[in-house]
């Protein structure tokens, strides 16, 4: 590289070089999300592989309830994708409609783990009982808060798309949403298939 090259890099600010701060800062937040939910995916997957009692604690996850949530939450990051476009096209209403939408599919997604809790701590399977409901819950639980911080984000930002404010925040919104859907899709088949 020579020195005029260098030059303008030094000076030029990344929405020069074609990257938007806002879509910057949401990979660089969620490459700290994915260590801290990789790092437990992680540990345990190792123990998993030392305790082979697991199984027979993993068989009382409710399978259905966690199917149920993986579809709604592949159909609300499909209505995020479709918020993000109509936000590209200028159709702020419909964006914004779409970002209702995924909002329900949180909605949705945290009524139905309130009903898995629910059942599973009326049956007696709490934390206490073993190290695999120790982190189904803890596991499960960052998920759903991670859920519920995508649904007030979302919430803001539907109400801003609506005015036609800020709409490129509906594509950041949407990364951030996809990532919670992609969490999950490790999340079920560890928790709730690998009885």
């Amino acid at each position: 590289m020579d020195d005029s090259t260098v030059a303008k890099l030094e000076g030029a600010n990344l929405e020069d070089l074609g990257i938007p701060t806002g879509r910057l800062a949401m990979w660089w937040f969620l490459a700290s999300e994915i260590s801290i939910f990789g790092g437990l995916v992680c540990i345990f997957v190792l123990l998993r592989w030392r305790h082979p009692e697991w199984a027979s604690e993993a068989v009382h996850t409710i399978n259905a309830a966690g199917a149920l949530n993986t579809v709604v939450l592949l159909t609300s990051s499909l209505s995020a994708v479709l918020a993000h476009q109509a936000a590209e096209d200028g159709r702020y209403r419909k964006a914004a409609r779409l970002l209702g939408a995924t909002f329900g599919g949180g909605v949705i997604f945290l009524c139905v783990k309130a009903y898995e809790y629910s059942h599973e701590i009326h049956a007696g399977f709490v934390p206490a009982r073993s190290m695999f409901w120790s982190f189904y819950y803890l596991m499960t639980g960052l998920h759903a808060l991670h859920v519920i911080g995508g649904m007030v984000a979302m919430f803001v930002i539907m109400l801003s798309v609506r005015k036609g404010l800020n709409p490129q925040r509906v594509e950041y919104v949407g990364i951030y949403w996809h990532f919670v859907d992609i969490v999950w899709i490790f999340l079920f088949p560890l928790l709730y298939l690998a009885s």
